[in-house]
């Protein structure tokens, strides 16, 4: 027979302070996998204008008729806050996919006494290549 526990009617939401390392691991991992997921939907959208630059359609972009997808992917680019997000996309990729190749040493047996320190060095990681990338993803645009 199962065993019910009453939770009370409102969580305690002031536990966070008591999470440890792993349990972020795991709030940020699957964080980081649903923000990826949402971005695969953004990126089938905009590579849809490719259906339409196939077809012929055209559009003018700074006094210029390019097709479709190059004047959809020219015009993103040239935002300012898509290349901030694009810097996001990337720290939340590599700390996915940093904390996955973590999980996956977990898993082996690999690293087992030292899975908090293994989190904080995805972490800063993350951080690391986030910040160096950022000239980059800036280039050439316009504040």
């Amino acid at each position: 027979m199962s065993q019910s526990y009453n939770r009370g009617l409102i969580e305690d939401f002031g536990r966070w302070k008591e999470f440890s390392a792993g349990m972020w691991a795991w709030i940020f991992h699957k964080f980081t996998g649903w923000m990826l997921i949402g971005y695969l939907f953004t990126h089938i959208a905009v590579l849809s204008s490719a259906i339409a630059a196939a077809d012929g359609q055209t559009m003018m972009l700074a006094g210029e008729q390019v097709d479709a997808y190059t004047g959809t992917l020219q015009g993103l680019e040239s935002l300012f806050i898509v290349r901030v997000l694009e810097v996001g996309l990337l720290a939340v990729a590599v700390f996915h996919i940093l904390n996955g190749i973590r999980l996956l040493m977990v898993d082996l047996g690999v690293g087992l006494t030292a899975q908090d320190k293994s989190f904080y060095a995805s972490l800063v990681l993350t951080g690391v290549i986030t910040v160096a990338s950022v000239p980059t993803f800036m280039a050439g645009v316009g504040l």
